[in-house]
């Protein structure tokens, strides 16, 4: 993904550097006995090429150098970089920044793969493990997986991790090769679904929020218009998201129109890609 697009930050791509990342399809119930749960990290995706982070669209994150010092430079890595459950919004505050600078000590760097191993899962994970341990690095640690005992175990789990504040779930496929696209070997579990929208306009707060943004106009890539401003800190509600800015939206469902039911604000997207949205945004200057 991401090769091309227009928009957004400067792309700085290193020659044999990252080819898109693995990305997760939702699981559906399919049996998962003998695949590896791990938690669902809300933090911000990074893929370690030997010397930089990058997105997973290819746009380098500015770490400090202390906070890479010690990564390998022989092996790349994939995993999040996290600042705890609930800190999606901190996180990418600080990864987004050119100079977020000594902030960067709220983060770690879970790691879940070594994408350049040409080797079954188990093995690179194997690898991941003896790199943390050389303890060349401060910030790095190993996303910790569970062999799954089938349905009824991704259940309780994912019972047990969201009443612990966390995202959800990822389910690994046993013996998978690291792929650079979306596949069917690494599957996402959530009680709450996610969705991209644009945001096009405000609507006034009233009470304590009367001067303030109340709620955000939104617009899915279908055109479906909502609102939403559950999820805003104050902060927020007095220097909203500028309009054209896509923002991650949690939703307990759609309903029957085709619009995210409880909607709540997550945060504004590190990496997007607006082209699916500009036909909205036309309409949103007039």
């Amino acid at each position: 993904g991401g090769g091309g697009k227009g928009g957004g930050a400067k792309v700085t791509k290193k020659a044999g550097g990252m080819r898109g990342v693995l990305l997760a399809k939702k699981w559906k119930g399919e049996n998962v006995s003998g695949w590896w749960m791990s938690e669902k990290l809300d933090g911000i995706r990074a893929y370690w090429d030997g010397s930089q982070f990058l997105s997973r669209n290819g746009n380098k994150f500015h770490a400090p150098s202390w906070f890479t010092e010690g990564l390998p430079t022989d092996l790349h890595l994939d995993g999040e970089l996290f600042g705890g459950r609930n800190e999606f919004q901190a996180t990418s505050g600080i990864v987004k920044s050119f100079a977020a600078g000594e902030r960067w000590k709220k983060l770690t760097y879970e790691v879940f793969d070594a994408p350049s191993l040409d080797l079954p899962f188990e093995k690179r994970l194997e690898r991941v493990k003896t790199q943390a341990e050389k303890k060349l690095n401060a910030y790095i640690r190993v996303v910790q997986h569970t062999l799954c005992e089938g349905k009824e175990h991704v259940e309780t789990e994912l019972d047990k991790l969201t009443k612990d504040g966390a995202e959800g779930l990822m389910l690994r496929k046993p013996g998978s090769k690291y792929v650079r696209s979306r596949s069917t070997t690494l599957l996402k579990v959530k009680t709450f679904q996610d969705c991209e929208a644009v945001v096009v306009g405000y609507n006034k707060g009233k009470g304590k929020y009367d001067g303030q943004a109340g709620s955000l106009d939104a617009r899915l890539d279908n055109g479906i218009q909502f609102n939403v401003g559950s999820g805003m800190s104050d902060e927020q509600r007095r220097n909203p998201p500028p309009i054209g800015s896509i923002i991650t939206v949690k939703f307990f469902e759609y309903t029957k129109d085709g619009k995210p039911r409880f909607p709540t604000f997550v945060g504004v997207r590190v990496d997007a890609d607006k082209s699916k949205f500009a036909k909205w945004l036309v309409d949103a200057d007039d």
